[in-house]
């Protein structure tokens, strides 16, 4: 009988105040989509820097006018080296016709680039890519050597921007949390104001606060449960349609993102969303029931 009364109070509690409800449910879906995209975007990063740092690649570019035995010198340099995991060698026409294949939309840019304008290079893979730098302190006194140059750095610097959108996406969705969180205690207040009789009434019947609180506090969970669903449904459908539809061409870049961890915001939206609206409904009403 009880149960039955505090379900029926919580139906009864939403669509009395259903425009507020409305208001916190998409406030809520708001703030926890930013939530589980950060979350997402954090965990897709680590996974891109296992996989591109393990890729990593030194690249030794050649003088134009290196000879064939300074070349020879070089080549066995890093063959002898304990650092080196293996190695390639690309020639000035190969490298033209890898870069006429990355800049196939800009002729005009190939045009402008002579096939001996690339030079000849090494590619490096070492067994520890932090070893860097003593690898090119070792090949570097080798002549005919134009730079070296570590992958390294230059995905240090992407990653630094991805980072940054991560601290971002964060900021703004803590300022979206916070949004829901005075909106929930708002829609709370309304809510238990609106029924101050009734309260008073079973306070002086000696209702126990819980008794009380609870229809106020389910109120929060579901409308926080909804936010969460809808945050899910957003996430999911932003990764089907456009990560796997309009910008496939970006994960050439980036790593597919795992089914596994899409799925994994769902549990982790509705934890949230439930528990952050019924901790805020408690507070709140633990101020109200003091009055």
């Amino acid at each position: 009988m009880r149960l039955k009364y505090v379900l029926n109070e919580v139906l009864v509690g939403l669509w009395r105040n259903v425009t507020m409800t409305i208001a916190m449910i998409i406030t809520m879906s708001v703030s926890l989509t930013m939530l589980g995209a950060s979350v997402l975007m954090y965990m897709q990063v680590d996974q891109m820097k296992d996989y591109y740092y393990g890729e990593i690649e030194v690249s030794i570019f050649l003088r134009d006018d290196v000879t064939e035995a300074q070349r020879a010198a070089i080549n066995q340099a890093i063959d002898q080296n304990s650092l080196v995991q293996s190695k390639e060698y690309e020639t000035q026409e190969q490298a033209y016709e890898k870069f006429k294949v990355l800049w196939r939309d800009s002729e005009d840019f190939v045009k402008s680039v002579k096939p001996d304008s690339l030079p000849a290079s090494y590619r490096v893979k070492l067994k520890d890519p932090e070893q860097y730098q003593a690898f090119a302190d070792q090949i570097r006194t080798q002549q005919g050597i134009q730079d070296i140059v570590d992958q390294r750095e230059l995905l240090d610097k992407v990653f630094k921007i991805f980072n940054a959108i991560q601290v971002m996406a964060l900021v703004v969705a803590g300022f979206m949390a916070l949004a829901a969180l005075l909106l929930v205690g708002n829609t709370i207040q309304v809510a238990a104001y609106s029924k101050r009789r009734e309260v008073a009434v079973m306070k002086l019947v000696g209702a126990s606060n819980w008794f009380i609180q609870a229809p106020f506090v389910l109120e929060a969970v579901v409308a926080g449960l909804i936010g969460a669903i809808l945050g899910f449904a957003f996430i999911f459908v932003g990764k089907v349609a456009l990560l796997d539809g309009r910008l496939q061409a970006l994960m050439n870049v980036l790593t597919p993102i795992p089914d596994g961890n899409v799925w994994l915001m769902l549990p982790l939206l509705a934890g949230v969303g439930a528990g952050v609206s019924a901790i805020t409904a408690w507070i709140t009403l633990r101020f109200y029931l003091k009055v």
